[in-house]
């Protein structure tokens, strides 16, 4: 391994539940959390807006080594160095002459 892919993260899945409003929502209090280390995490890019209420969206992109996939998808979030991201849509799995190659998920944090 690398230097490039010695962070550890832990993504949280929690599974949908029916609010008393009749809404979809996911229940973060009873979520399945998994540790995954040897993975690389790299800033992707940031937004600020100022109005009545400023904000900032924080991308990251979490990469992992040639050959190693994780389980993670769209609605699940992820703790990283203190900060708790979502996953910003779909992973992207990267296929090399039939064969995974690598697996790539942007992550969101919004403050403000």
């Amino acid at each position: 391994m690398t230097l490039l892919y010695s962070q550890t993260v832990v993504i949280l899945r929690a599974a949908l539940v029916v609010d008393r409003y009749g809404n979809d929502v996911r229940d973060w209090t009873r979520a399945t959390k998994t540790t995954v280390g040897g993975v690389s995490v790299q800033p992707d890019g940031s937004t600020e807006a100022t109005g009545d209420r400023p904000v900032i969206v924080s991308g990251l992109r979490l990469t992992t080594r040639r050959g190693i996939d994780i389980d993670v998808a769209s609605g699940d979030r992820v703790e990283f160095a203190g900060r708790l991201l979502d996953v910003d849509g779909h992973p992207a799995r990267f296929v090399l002459a039939g064969r995974h190659h690598h697996t790539e998920v942007r992550l969101r944090e919004v403050t403000g």
